[in-house]
């Protein structure tokens, strides 16, 4: 496994300074990047531990901060701080999380993974920028404007459990019909047994660990495949 570095970096977006958790392999070598879009709990340990996996596996991760230095561990204080997030300032902050690793990586491309709130926002910054060449999707489960849904030339990889009672089965239908629809590349895994949050090792009632390893294992072959070195 390669050595990484990881430390909490600033960056522009917009003539604004945004921060961020950045991860690296440890060499002189330039490598794939991903951007990894926190959970509703905000930038917390376990987004930052998803970020130096990827440094592991020899990808460049970088999570914004999207709320400001704010995190909690309770679901009331999460709710409040998803509901008062300035979509517009999140867009800005993620494309200027891009643009940061367009100046790291090997690739003409970046990738996006996103969690909870974060798998529905890394769908909104597939469509807010043509340098995304690979979206993950895991249990986001606000529905996806036409309006962005038009703008996605990325293909998309989206993960939901079987048991999450957040996103229905006619939900995922949904997510299917209308990226069909606008003709975006997409493949979406259902594991039948997994809760909401299967993915968060933080979270011992509902981590699934047989559906996290192979979710993890289909996400690195899929950014593998289309991030292509330049």
């Amino acid at each position: 496994m390669p050595e990484y570095t990881g430390q909490m970096v600033e960056f522009q977006t917009n003539g604004v300074t945004a921060s961020g958790y950045l991860a690296r392999p440890q060499d002189d070598e330039r490598h794939p990047a991903v951007v990894v879009l926190q959970e509703w709990w905000g930038l917390n340990d376990h987004i930052k531990a998803v970020a130096d996996r990827f440094a592991a596996a020899g990808f460049v991760a970088l999570a914004p901060d999207l709320y400001g230095g704010r995190a909690t561990t309770e679901p009331d204080e999460a709710r409040k701080l998803a509901m008062a997030l300035d979509m517009q300032r999140a867009v800005k902050d993620m494309v200027g999380a891009v643009n940061y690793l367009c100046g790291l990586s090997n690739t003409t491309k970046i990738g996006v993974v996103g969690f909870c709130m974060g798998g529905s926002l890394a769908l909104v910054l597939a469509a807010h920028t043509p340098r995304i060449g690979a979206a993950v999707s895991f249990y986001g489960g606000r529905p996806l404007e036409e309006a962005d849904a038009r703008q996605i030339d990325a293909p998309v990889l989206a993960f939901y459990g079987g048991r999450d009672q957040g996103i229905p089965p006619e939900r995922i239908e949904h997510n299917r019909e209308l990226w069909t629809r606008h003709s975006i590349q997409h493949e979406i895994v259902v594991y039948p047994e997994a809760e909401h949050a299967f993915f968060n090792d933080t979270r011992p009632g509902i981590f699934d660990p047989v559906a996290a390893a192979d979710a993890w294992q289909r996400m690195l072959a899929f950014f593998r495949t289309h991030l292509q070195a330049a």
